[in-house]
């Protein structure tokens, strides 16, 4: 899938084969093909407010994602987190809208943010785990350039790319159960592993506003009103400031706001904070080890990979961009710009970037152009200015639109056969394995090795293939990695 395929015509192209492209067009309308592509400029700036409104939540998500200690005990500042995810959707955005000229949104990636919080930090700091973003964006445009993303996309299995999102999907929403204090560690001795809420019980007034919020924004979604997350995470923050104006919350103990009551001090404007622009360290990969790099930024690379792929053919084809082969003008600008949004995020301090798949709502809206992601990516540049406006939203409020992105990203169930034993095992153990032990790896690693097996066990082993064989010993490194370590004599 090369970006020569189904270029965009030019306009005395389109002149000449008798289209109704008019006369006299405006510069703006000439750049980016508009009248073309059978869109308005009023159309393409509806598309892109739209688009905006859809995941404008990113902007509460990623800070409170990203808001864990590192391996050092360092927190980010959530100000400058506010900033950087603002800053880096903005650029990209802006950056597919002039460079890419077609109708999608990027902003941080939550499977990336997902894959910082739980497993990077815990071996590296922020500065060392935004270096890892940079690493795996730097790839990903390797493989855009070198025509090896395609390879590798037809390499993996299509059962094991659905289970990694499915997968990730489940990840995500452990991680919004979690942060509500819904799901908790269980203390008891002889119980289970976790338990409901802090003592096997639901408790407080936060749990319940994360419980409100969560049904709104399911019930919004099943009447299919535009925008159900944003409009679901403001209503639960009214409902929140409300409930804490009128009653009696403890600071601390069982009721009380885990993140802080929802204030606004001052004015909801103010200068944005730049102070992770900048943030990167690639020092002390030393001390991590090679492996365990390796694997971080393998691990990175899938999450902010594949789906990047589906979703921009996708969203092109729902914009009648892509032909039946799923080629459409500026593929490659698009994929490149989606690799680069991993170096964008990790200079900017504000995790990996990539295409959402709520663009689609603004192409529902008509968008067919990169004008629409020039509003959308202005929109999130206006973003800058608003951080205590946006600061101002519980963490039990937004955690609950964490829960209703994972229950999206379960849609892709339905494409796998589970009548096949031969992959729904391997799906199986790749998409429970991920919320259970809180790591992407451990759940693609257990697929990618039960695959191969079971393959083997059917007398199908041609069938894996080399790249999938090259995978399966990589991961079986990973799974033993502690003894082969004692073994060879290092730690």
């Amino acid at each position: 899938m090369t970006q020569s395929s189904v270029e965009p015509k030019t306009a005395s192209e389109d002149a000449g084969s008798g289209s109704n492209v008019p006369a006299g067009r405006s510069w703006l309308d000439r750049y980016f093909h508009i009248s073309e592509r059978g869109s308005t400029v009023a159309t393409e700036i509806r598309g892109g407010v739209t688009t905006f409104m859809a995941m404008a939540y990113i902007l509460l998500l990623n800070p409170l994602i990203l808001g864990g200690k590192d391996v050092a005990g360092n927190v980010l500042s959530q100000p400058a987190l506010i900033t950087a995810t603002a800053l880096a959707a903005a650029v990209t955005t802006l950056l597919m809208g002039f460079w890419g000229k077609v109708p999608l949104a990027l902003a941080a990636g939550l499977s990336v943010s997902g894959v910082l919080s739980s497993q990077v930090i815990a071996v590296m700091t922020w500065p060392q785990a935004m270096a890892m973003c940079v690493a795996y964006g730097v790839i990903i445009c390797l493989l855009v350039v070198t025509g090896l993303r395609e390879m590798i996309m037809n390499a993996i299995p299509l059962a094991i790319k659905h289970a990694i999102t499915i997968g990730i999907g489940l990840f995500i929403a452990i991680i919004g159960f979690v942060k509500a204090g819904f799901v908790h560690e269980n203390p008891a001795p002889g119980g289970g592993p976790v338990s409901l809420g802090p003592a096997g019980e639901l408790m407080g007034w936060p749990v319940l506003i994360f419980a409100v919020t969560l049904l709104l924004i399911f019930a919004l979604q099943a009447r299919n009103i535009p925008g159900a997350i944003l409009i679901g995470i403001v209503a639960g923050t009214v409902i929140a400031m409300i409930v804490n104006a009128v009653a009696d919350i403890p600071a601390k103990g069982a009721g009380a706001w885990f993140s802080g009551p929802p204030e606004l001090n001052g004015s909801a404007v103010s200068a944005p904070d730049f102070s992770l622009i900048g943030e990167v360290s690639f020092s002390g990969w030393g001390d991590v080890g090679y492996i365990t790099i390796t694997m971080i930024v393998f691990t990175l690379v899938l999450a902010g990979f594949f789906d990047a792929m589906a979703t921009i053919i996708g969203v092109g084809s729902e914009a009648n961009l892509a032909d039946d082969k799923g080629r459409m003008p500026g593929l490659s600008k698009a994929l490149f710009i989606d690799g680069a949004g991993g170096v964008i995020g990790g200079v900017g301090g504000g995790s990996g970037q990539t295409v959402f798949v709520e663009s689609a709502t603004g192409v529902g809206e008509g968008a067919r152009t990169g004008l629409s992601s020039v509003v959308t990516g202005a929109f999130f540049a206006a973003c800058l200015f608003f951080t205590p406006l946006t600061a101002i939203v519980p963490a039990e409020v937004a955690s609950a639109a964490l829960v209703v992105i994972g229950a999206m990203m379960m849609q892709n169930a339905k494409h796998v056969d589970w009548s096949d034993r031969s992959v729904a095992i391997p799906v199986f153990l790749t998409v429970v394995l991920m919320p259970f032990t809180y790591t992407i790896t451990t759940g693609v690693a257990a697929g990618v090795i039960s695959y191969a097996v079971i393959k083997v066990a059917q007398g199908k082993a041609r069938e894996v293939g080399a790249f999938m064989w090259g995978l399966t010993a990589i991961f079986v490194v990973y799974f033993a990695i502690h003894p082969l370590e004692s073994w060879l004599g290092v730690g």
